[in-house]
């Protein structure tokens, strides 16, 4: 994107963010808020010039129209800005960036650099620290620092936009820049809101007091107020009547009473005295009917002042409530009522809040106003506490006074480790500590501004173990002096099925900040000799991992590993070993003190079922100030070392790499499947070089009724040949079938085209067998097959027919006659089809070997072929009346000498 449009889309922004956030005035300059005007001058001098030019051509644009509104769609004036909508769209969507947003930055170099330009590049360490993925926390103002580089103001930009405000940097130029503004929850103090100010926001409910509910003694009477006056005894009669304007309230046979400013119970002493002197016999029941409605003045920093009318029941609290609640600049705990001028009450919403006590929400009366005056000192409360919020307090309030606003310490708090955060006398920031066990908590008086932070107690357990892995109970058990591995895992009963008994690994660190040490023992051998040397003394903060034989233990091995690979220094190499071959569980091991081969095998899980058990090789590595890092090989006596000789149990050292040797020839173990008719058929196990004939005797050797010249013997890497050669004439079909398809005009081009196509399906759709054709006769001489491993033997019993296959009449088996000649059999078929290829006759034996014409020319009338019991006679298809591709008719024989070979196969399943 041009610079020009990127200024162009700079000056629109700004002043689109502008404009939303102000009216402007018919007429008038463009005026701007102190926030506005600080967006404004994060811009270079340039860009800033051009974002005031772009804002008063908006401005202008106004004139003889409507005063700009400050809900005005952005759309309106992304279109007086003369963008498009996709463009717009693309820079109002997603996150802006706010005053310490955090903002992932990718940094890469630009693909199109000159020579020159990566040369510049590579040799500048600031631009090559930038280089890759790294997170940014804007400051106050919103600005990006870079390291060694100059600021970019980032305030109010979209992820878009901030890519492009930073491209636009020239020292920048050469990168390109992937921003993305991350989603952040505040934590810690920031996270922190003004304590109960919610109480007064308004919800389904109604605290307005409307003036349902039982009317207290206490209750003043006034105009507007319904009385009902129940007589009865001489004179029997209800009355309600409304006091009026002046205050006064007539009753029939007792006349005006005056009753405003007079409390209720005031007035029905009052009334019950005039009926006694005036209704002789008669009593009275007084209650309260409708009350009035009464207007006050809810005033200060609440969210809607003004007037309001509530019922004659309202406290302060519905007043409030009706209002819309106090600001978070209001205060909370010197809610005053005043009442003709004077301060005739204060509420201490944190009575009401924190203990429930309603005596200062006193009632209302009409021309009552509630005021708020500005909050009051305020201190942040966070970390172990019930509840931490910013709390309102009142003067000479202690730390400990804090602490009970907040609801007290959780159980977990660290109550000697708290800290009082506070501004010094010099404007510098300091930090207190407080123990708030301690008196001091009592005598500290909090300030303005301060933040109370009580951390939690440290996670992890002092004198204790854990217990990890293959048990049935694992957590964490209490340490004490002279505890060992027994002590921990008293029996067996503690682990579960499956567990490797052979292995576990300690990982011990010591005191904090010591190194990560790791150390293995025999769980079987400590339980068998308790308090020995092998039931490892246990340490505080030990974790013993129990492993399974099944579930593995590289995912603990690992993390163990990782930890110590951090703390290797030259002087100290990562203690690590390394054991592979013919062990269980191969893999890398920590390096223990004066650990030795055996120690690395039973890490290994032991020596697995096909180890060579006699020996196996070590390779120690050195570091030669000439040549660098070398290795050196040795040989490992296992047997001796499985015979208890120390000598041959070598201490290894860092970076040892151990291989354990499998066994020659384990995994050669043969299979050959014997079928049909032989003494006792089946499954044979063979070794390399043994021979067919020598497998055939394991077997019994033939039966009576085998059919020897029928044998049918199948090998797999033979099938997977045939398959591929398949593939190929396949491949070749399909081009030579794209070629026809655009001669299909020319004369039987048509009909070479189908027949190709139908060719090449039948050739897709057949598998291949992988037969050899053998004679099993001569398997008994010197010369014998040597089987292979899935090698497959078939023999069949004697044949008494003849099969005719390919351009007959009709495809079929005819019953083998021995004066009969191949003419005769093609002729029992019905003959020759005039597709049929006459002279490319060939006969297939039993054994599934080929017999072809020969070049006398008798053979081609077929008078004296031998045709045998088991035979197949084929009749190939002319491919050369189709089109002269040779190969088509390698495809037919493929497809028939297959279609016999599976036929063979399908008789014996």
């Amino acid at each position: 994107m041009s610079s020009i449009l990127f200024h162009k889309r700079m000056r629109f922004s700004l002043a689109a963010i502008l404009l939303i956030t102000c009216n402007f005035a018919v007429g008038q300059d463009v005026q701007l808020s102190p926030t506005q005007q600080q967006m404004l001058n994060s811009l270079p001098p340039s860009q800033r010039e051009q974002a005031l030019d772009a804002l008063r051509q908006l401005n202008s644009q106004q004139q003889g129209g409507a005063q700009q509104t400050i809900n005005e769609p952005l759309s309106n004036v992304a279109a007086e800005a003369d963008l498009t909508t996709i463009e717009r769209d693309q820079w109002t969507a997603g996150p802006t960036a706010n005053p310490r947003s955090r903002v992932a930055i990718n940094f890469s170099s630009r693909s199109s650099l000159t020579r020159s330009q990566t040369e510049t590049l590579r040799n500048d360490p600031a631009l090559q620290n930038l280089l890759g993925t790294r997170l940014f926390v804007l400051d106050d103002s919103g600005v990006l620092q870079l390291p060694g580089l100059e600021a970019i103001p980032l305030l109010g930009l979209s992820e878009p936009e901030i890519n492009r405000r930073i491209m636009a940097e020239p020292y920048l130029s050469l990168l390109n820049a992937d921003a993305h503004i991350l989603g952040q929850k505040p934590i810690g103090l920031e996270s922190l809101k003004p304590f109960g100010y919610d109480i007064f926001a308004p919800r389904a409910t109604d605290m307005g007091g409307s003036g349902s509910g039982p009317v207290p003694p206490d209750y003043v009477l006034g105009p507007g107020d319904s009385i009902r006056v129940q007589l009865f005894g001489n004179v029997n009669e209800i009355y309600e009547y409304e006091v009026s304007r002046d205050g006064v309230l007539n009753l029939p046979d007792i006349g005006p009473v005056n009753v405003a400013g007079a409390s209720f119970s005031e007035f029905r002493s009052d009334l019950n005295k005039r009926v006694q002197q005036m209704l002789i016999g008669t009593q009275v029941s007084v209650t309260m009917g409708q009350l009035r409605t009464i207007r006050v003045f809810v005033l200060g920093d609440v969210n809607r002042p003004g007037s309001y009318v509530v019922g004659g029941l309202s406290t302060i609290s519905g007043a409030l409530y009706q209002s819309g609640g106090i600001s978070q600049i209001g205060s909370l705990r010197n809610i005053q009522l005043k009442r003709n001028g004077k301060v005739v009450g204060v509420l201490d919403a944190y009575d009401l809040l924190i203990h429930g006590d309603t005596s200062g929400d006193r009632r209302l009366q009409p021309g009552d106003a509630i005021f708020v005056p500005p909050i009051g000192k305020t201190i942040s409360v966070d970390g172990a506490v019930n509840r931490p919020a910013i709390y309102e307090v009142k003067r000479l309030t202690t730390v400990a006074d804090l602490v009970g606003l907040a609801g007290g310490l959780t159980p977990e708090a660290f109550a000697g480790g708290a800290r009082l955060e506070r501004i010094g006398d010099d404007g510098e920031r300091i930090a207190l500590a407080i123990d708030l066990d301690g008196e001091r908590a009592n005598t500290v008086v909090v300030r303005k501004g301060d933040a109370l932070i009580v951390p939690k107690v440290l996670p992890e357990l002092g004198n204790a173990v854990e217990l990890a892995g293959h048990v049935f109970r694992p957590g964490v058990y209490p340490w004490r002096d002279g505890m060992r591995l027994s002590d921990l895992i008293p029996s067996t009963n503690e682990l579960k099925p499956g567990v490797d008994m052979d292995y576990l690994l300690i990982r011990r660190e010591g005191k904090r900040g010591d190194p990560v040490e790791a150390l293995s023992a025999s769980l079987s051998v400590a339980l068998q000799n308790r308090g020995s040397e092998s039931d490892v003394p246990l340490r505080a903060g030990d974790i013993v991992n129990v492993f399974g034989r099944e579930l593995g233990r590289q995912r603990v091995v690992q993390s163990i590993l990782n930890e110590m690979r951090l703390q290797s220094t030259a002087d100290r190499p990562a203690q690590q070993v390394q054991v592979s071959g013919s062990v269980r569980v191969p893999g890398i091991y920590p390096l223990e003190a004066n650990m030795r081969v055996s120690d690395l095998i039973r890490a290994g899980g032991d020596l697995s079922e096909n180890a060579y058990a006699l020996e196996a090789e070590l390779t120690r590595y050195s570091v030669s100030p000439i040549d660098g890092r070398v290795s050196d090989t040795r040989q490992v006596d296992l047997a001796a070392i499985r015979n208890g000789d120390s000598s041959a149990d070598i201490v290894l050292q860092e970076h040892d790499y151990l291989i354990v040797k499998r066994v020659p020839d384990w995994d050669s173990i043969w299979t050959i499947t014997i079928e049909g008719e032989v003494q006792f058929p089946g499954e044979y196990r063979v070794q390399p070089g043994e021979t067919l004939a020598e497998v055939l005797q394991r077997a019994g050797g033939l039966t009576r009724t085998a059919f020897p010249e029928g044998a049918v013997f199948l090998r797999e890497s033979l099938k997977a040949q045939e398959q591929e050669q398949r593939a190929q004439l396949a491949r070749r079909m399909e081009a030579d079938l794209a070629s026809l398809s655009l001669e299909s005009g020319s004369a039987g081009g048509a009909e070479t085209l189908s027949n190709g196509r139908i060719l090449l399906q039948q050739l897709q759709n057949t598998e291949a067998m992988g037969r050899l054709v053998i004679d099993l006769q001569a398997q008994a001489s010197d010369e014998s097959l040597e089987v292979r491993d899935g090698d497959r033997l078939l023999i069949p019993t004697k044949p008494q027919v003849v099969t005719v296959l390919g351009e007959t009449q009709q495809n079929t088996s005819h019953l083998y006659r021995q004066e009969f000649s191949r003419d005769d059999y093609l002729a029992l078929s019905g003959g020759l089809t005039r597709r049929a290829d006459r002279k490319l006759i060939y006969i297939v034996r039993a054994n599934g070997s080929v017999v072809s014409r020969p070049r006398s020319r008798w053979f081609g009338r077929g008078k004296n072929t031998e045709i045998r019991p088991g035979d197949t006679i084929v009749v190939p298809l002319d491919t050369d009346r189709m089109r002269p591709l040779t190969f088509w008719g390698n495809v037919t024989q493929i497809l028939y000498q297959g279609a016999i070979a599976v036929a063979a196969v399908k008789t014996f399943e």
